[in-house]
């Protein structure tokens, strides 16, 4: 096995040890969103109950809440996509990388090739 499969392997290790511990070492506990705490904390701070500014797009539309389901379907589309956008420009920042490294080849070869016709 390589360095780099050993390292690889021992930090996914890692991260699924971050994801599964925590339900574990707090049993019980209730794991809310941001949404939820900022709501909270707002409701402390100001004595007073946290009214949003504006209610979701989708929610106006439908006359009510979206269910759980389909609200993670949407976040998971957005994440998706998100993903999908940050590949594509990594992915073409190497290829640019390569297709650079190629020219620079072919330029000193050609260099090279001059450089022996001369003699």
């Amino acid at each position: 096995m390589s360095k780099n499969t050993k390292t690889v392997l021992i930090l996914l290790v890692i991260a699924a040890l971050i994801a599964i511990v925590p339900l574990f070492a707090r049993k019980g506990a209730s794991f809310g969103g941001s949404d939820d705490a900022g709501s909270v904390m707002v409701e402390e701070v100001r004595g007073e109950e946290y009214e949003p500014w504006f209610t979701p797009v989708l929610e106006d539309l439908l006359g009510g809440e979206l269910p759980g389901e389909v609200e993670s379907l949407l976040f998971c589309i957005q994440t998706g996509i998100g993903v999908g956008i940050i590949a594509f420009f990594m992915g073409r920042l190497v290829e640019r990388k390569k297709w650079m490294n190629k020219y620079k080849e072919e330029e000193q070869d050609k260099k090279e090739n001059t450089d022996y016709a001369g003699d």
